[in-house]
């Protein structure tokens, strides 16, 4: 026992970098990733408030966020639990600044450029990331550019939505997962940002296998990892307790009669939700989307997928590997709901493999050794440029250039101009424009989304005469994409008169007075 306790212990340490060398390094890094994350928001900001088309989703979280902001509660409709609502939270903490400096934009653009922030955390954490997998600077920055001028990335990352949010999270939580200081804060913060990341948008749940994957490697000694698990989950349990606390402090946390419930949402959103089909069948919605996606930008989706599937290959591209391969099978799994927006939680991850496989290739072909190795790489290099600097010209170029929210544009001022009485007057619309004719002046109780009117009582409450208690409907393509399914929507369309249009005819806008008279 003596032996064990008195025997000398010889200790092998690295030769230490001087003070001087790591500040110097870790400047480049900072002016580096700080211009490219500069160049990468002078292209998101020239034009955000004209492409792409403004959605309804965005118009919701912007109404949701300024319910919040003007102490309306959670959502300005009855909170449902549909989605957490920290996402919308924090966009109402960022929307006041450019609302208040541009009072005179549609409501959405405003939104829009408040999400520039939460773009320029992403990017910097995806050169970050890089950078903690041992990336070299160029791979680093190879990551950061893919992700931020990719014409797909570049149109989803301009729109208000909450998995923007919940990306910017999660890739804290990965950064701080690979911290190369390995404190034990580090893993608990970690688990408080993949908390505070579901609890923006809850699909991005199922990436955390990849921030565990990245603890694992990072903490190597067996002795350290359960407290570095341990120290995750404690972060995780603290900050997303709230959630289940807050709905069960309101009684809201089980189905029942009368109320809504956080459980039920849940199993609407896993059992009752309609699916959007599977990929392979002709004229699916989860084709049409994927379709979509393609249109703006085949090079970073198909790029990523080959580039994910080489990189779980590659110990140190494992972790950004598992979370791009879950989210890829999770999107092409057949039957499940595929929302518009998914792709914006794919990106990242794409951008960090692609480059991180690119970096690997390059050391693997060891291209100093001899001529030929450098004459395949410059081969490659450039075939890769000719291949994607075309397509995405042309893709960045069209963000650049095309309005598309011209019509949006033209309603918002008739309604804030050109309708009498606005305090008295009831108007159906969609959500782009609940929040611009709430500033123009209407009531908000007057101000009715559309989605509502046959979907929520409290709001057929303030109808007691149906369809001819609404002056004015607005008619856009979002109010039109679903003709028959809600009734009352349909009645209002039949018995309404056209009195302006605005926009071309597969994006027609139309202000429509109800004929109330009309028997």
């Amino acid at each position: 026992m003596s032996l064990l306790v008195d025997a000398p212990i010889e200790v092998v340490t690295a030769p230490a970098v001087p003070e001087t060398v790591r500040r110097s390094g870790s400047r480049t890094d900072l002016y580096l990733a700080g211009g490219l994350t500069a160049l990468v928001l002078f292209v998101l900001a020239w034009n955000i408030t004209g492409f792409p088309t403004a959605t309804d989703d965005e118009g919701t979280y912007l109404a949701q966020a300024w319910a919040v902001g003007h102490g309306h509660g959670l959502a300005h409709y009855t909170y449902w639990y549909d989605h957490p609502p920290l996402a919308w939270i924090q966009l109402a903490g960022l929307a006041w600044l450019p609302a208040a400096l541009a009072p005179d934009l549609l409501a959405v653009a405003g939104g829009r450029l408040a999400m520039l922030p939460v773009v320029a955390v992403s990017l910097l954490l995806v050169y970050l990331i890089g950078r903690r997998l041992n990336f070299s600077r160029w791979a680093a920055a190879l990551a950061l550019l893919t992700f931020g001028l990719s014409p797909l990335a570049v149109t989803m990352n301009r729109q208000i939505y909450l998995d923007s949010f919940a990306v910017a999270w999660m890739l804290g939580a990965l950064a701080l997962a690979l911290s190369p200081r390995k404190h034990l804060w580090h893993y608990a913060a970690a688990g408080a940002a993949t908390a505070v990341s579901v609890l923006s948008k809850e699909t991005m749940l199922i990436t955390v296998p990849a921030v565990l994957v990245a603890m694992w490697q990072n903490a190597a000694r067996t002795a350290t990892r359960p407290w570095a698990f341990g120290g995750y989950v404690s972060g995780i349990v603290l900050v997303g307790a709230f959630y289940p606390l807050y709905a069960l402090l309101r009684g809201e946390l089980f189905p029942g009669p009368g109320h809504v419930s956080l459980i039920g949402a849940w199993q609407f959103q896993l059992m009752s939700r309609s699916g959007s089909g599977t990929v392979l069948d002709e004229g699916s919605g989860s084709r049409s989307l994927i379709a979509a996606w393609l249109y703006y930008d085949t090079v970073i989706l198909a790029a990523g997928l080959v580039a994910t599937a080489l990189a779980l290959a590659v110990r140190r591209l494992r972790a950004p590997a598992v979370a791009a391969t879950i989210l890829a099978l999770v999107a092409l799994r057949p039957g499940g709901y595929l929302p518009a927006m998914y792709v914006v939680q794919i990106l990242p991850f794409f951008a960090i493999v692609i480059a991180g496989v690119v970096e690997e290739g390059t050391i693997r072909l060891r291209p100093g050794r001899s001529w030929w190795r450098w004459s395949i790489l410059a081969l490659a290099a450039a075939a890769a440029l000719t291949l994607v600097l075309p397509r995405w010209y042309v893709g960045d170029r069209r963000a650049l250039t095309t309005n598309d929210n011209a019509q949006y544009v033209a309603a918002a001022n008739y309604l804030r101009t050109q309708v009498p009485d606005r305090p008295g007057t009831t108007v159906v619309l969609d959500d782009v424009l609940w929040l611009d004719a709430v500033n123009a002046g209407y009531r908000r109780e007057n101000v009715i989304w559309f989605y509502k009117l046959d979907l929520d009582t409290e709001v057929a409450a303030r109808l007691p005469a149906g369809w001819r208690d609404v002056d004015y409907i607005v008619s856009t393509p979002a109010l039109r994409q679903d003709p028959g399914s809600l009734p009352m929507v349909t009645k209002l369309l039949t018995n309404s008169t056209a009195i302006a249009s605005f926009g071309p005819q597969d994006g027609r806008i139309e202000i429509r007075r109800i004929d109330k008279e009309k028997p």
